[in-house]
Order: structure tokens, then sequence, then C-alpha cells
């Protein structure tokens, strides 16, 4: 029997059990939290799964659910291709949240190119089976400028306007755009996660998945947030924060050490995602516009006329100090997952310390692409 979930962004969680037999789906039972009418709904989309490619994708079997579902019929809180997303983590046998004891670390300022060297190693620990799934909050000791993997640095980042703002650049592993941090005006924070856990999703799915806790934590501190893809937090009022992702490929099953999990059926890790989040608390736009090389191009398809009006921080949509939002967000992920307080550890520091020399503060990584 396979067991998956899939939590609808912003929805409802959405169960499937069935079984695999020669190629194809069979005794496929949906369940959930979500609301469907008819009644006999359910029992259709259940008989339209019944029996199909167990390599169909999440299209395809929702497309044969909306064949077969009866005139008029309403799904709330879920869709039938959330239904196909559960099918497909069934069949791949991903891991939930909950299978996992999770560590959350929350230590004090860290350099720029620290933090890049933590995400690297940190990641490659995980997929090593050598750390457990991470939930690692940052803390910033100076103010910088975070460009993506694959920018421009001319293109983005204005040096005359960095040097006399003491602002430090530094290049990350993973792809997106250039973040504009400071200490006290910034939350970020990184998810450092077996590939198991993102099992039967997409790449742009696994965003969505990766995000839906803070979404909830804002949700509890009075803000209704949602993800907006590939890779925003956005509210009424304007985008909060930015994702990111590195996939660190599954290493050979000889070298890999299970995770510690609950009820996981000793799944290993076999690879890891790095999933990283900056939210703006508050921000200097002034300073922003300075640093940044922000054009119209950037802005244009977002319906605004300036950067400076694309990001609303959190201080004036909470109006609760960053060290309270900061509490109130690790507070939610532990009442979902669990979590025990950890920190990195001496080796983990000592190996980050050396790629932060050798690798993120040097000019040939920093002006990789010119």
């Amino acid at each position: 029997m396979h067991h998956g979930e899939y939590k609808v962004p912003g929805g409802k969680l959405v169960v499937v059990d069935l079984e695999v037999t020669d190629g194809t789906l069979r005794g496929v039972r949906v369940a959930g939290d979500f609301f469907l009418e008819p009644d006999e709904a359910l029992e259709a989309i259940n008989g339209a799964l019944e029996g199909a490619p167990a390599d169909t994708d999440a299209r395809g079997l929702a497309a044969r659910i909306d064949a077969a579902l009866p005139a008029g019929a309403v799904p709330f809180g879920f869709s039938s291709e959330a239904v196909g997303v559960a099918v497909r983590r069934a069949v791949a046998d991903a891991a939930e949240w909950t299978d996992f004891d999770w560590q959350i670390i929350h230590e004090g300022p860290r350099p720029p190119a620290l933090h890049m060297a933590l995400d690297e190693v940190l990641t490659h620990e995980v997929a090593a089976g050598r750390r457990p799934p991470t939930l690692r909050v940052w803390e910033w000791d100076r103010p910088a400028v975070i460009i993506g993997s694959f920018q421009s640095l001319r293109n983005e980042v204005d040096e005359r306007g960095a040097e006399r703002h003491g602002v430090t650049v530094v290049r990350r592993i993973s792809g997106g755009g250039a973040m504009f941090v400071e200490p006290g005006n910034t939350i970020t924070y990184s998810l450092y996660v077996p590939q198991s856990l993102v099992q039967g999703l997409t790449f742009a799915e696994s965003y969505a998945y990766l995000d839906d806790w803070v979404l909830a934590a804002l949700g509890d501190m009075g803000i209704k947030a949602w993800y907006k893809p590939l890779n925003d937090i956005a509210t009424d009022a304007g985008k909060v924060g930015g994702a990111a992702q590195k996939r660190v490929i599954p290493i050979p099953e000889g070298a890999t050490r299970s995770v510690s999990a609950r009820g996981s059926g000793g799944r290993r890790a076999g690879g890891a995602v790095l999933h990283h989040v900056t939210m703006s608390y508050d921000i200097d736009a002034a300073k922003m516009v300075e640093v940044l090389r922000i054009g119209r191009e950037k802005v244009s398809d977002k319906g605004i006329a300036s950067a400076e009006k694309r990001v609303d921080p959190l201080r004036r949509q909470t109006g609760l100090p960053r060290a309270e939002v900061i509490e109130r967000m690790i507070a939610s992920f532990r009442a979902r997952y669990g979590g025990a307080d950890g920190g990195v550890s001496d080796a983990e520091l000592a190996r980050a310390q050396e790629l932060a020399a050798d690798k993120f503060s040097s000019a040939e990584w920093l002006g990789r692409v010119p």
C-alpha cells in the first residue's frame, strides 16, 4: 500500500492511499479535510484513478478526474490536479514533514560569505544523512547584496553605490534575483530538506509546498499571504519575500546514511534541497535603489511604477518587533512539525569558514558571471 499527502497552498489537505499492480493504480482511496459537492463525486474521483497507468503525471490524472466528475460537482479547498499531485507522491513513496525529527537553528550574526557557505555545507550534510532536516534562521552582521548564481554582477549591482553605503556583495549557490539586506530590516531562513520530502512534486510545486508553513505563520499574525509563482510571497499590500532553491544531486546509495525519521520506513536522504527565503521586515528603499540596478523591465510586469513600491515590509503589516515576528514564525513551525533547538557543529562551521574564505569571498566566484 502506498500513501501520499499534499497540502494545497492556502487550501486543504488531500490524502491518497493506493496500490500499484502490474504498472497500474488499484484500490485508490482519496480523502482529506476538503469540501466536495455532491457526495458521490468522491467515488467518481476514486473510479477515475482506478486502473490508470502508474506513471501518469499529475495533469494526466487531473484530466481523468475532470472527465469523470458529475455535472455541477464543486470542489472546495482543492482541485483535481491537487489529487494528481497526491497520487504522484504516493507512487513515489514521498516523505511527509512529520516523518522527520527537525532541528531548528537560530544563532548570532554571521558575515554574508559565511552564510553562503553554511547553506552549501548544511545542504550537503542533509544529503549525506549526517544532519536531520533543518530550519535555520539567519542573523546578519552587516548590510549585503546577495546575487543569484546566474546573475551578472555588473548588471545587478551598482558597485559604487554598494561601496558608498558599506554594503558587502556576495553570490549564492541558488538561482533567482538579487536581495538587498540590512541587519534588523531582514528576516532570512533556510530549509535543508531531504529530496524525499518533495518527491512527486514539480520544481514549481515544491516552492509552494515548502513555503506553505510560513504562509500559515503570517496568517497567525493577521497577514493574509499567498504564494505567487514562481518564487514570491505576496499580500494585498505587495511582495513581502522571495524564495530560491538549490538541488544537491543524490549521492551513491553506498555513501548515504538514514536520516532520523519517524514512521518513514528507513528512507534514505538520497540528495537534498536547499530552500531559502528572504523577507522584508523593514526597508530603506532609497538606499536599495542606489545599490541595486533595478530597471523598469524588472517591475513592468508587477503593475507598479517603481521598485520602491514593489516591497511592503512586515513591520508595517504586523506592527510587531522583528524578534517577535521570528519567534512566532518558529513557534508556528514547531506547532506543525516539531523541532528541537540545535546549532551548527564545530566540523560544519570549520568547513563553512574554509568555503567562505576560498570560494564565497573570492573574486572568481563573485565575478563568475561578470
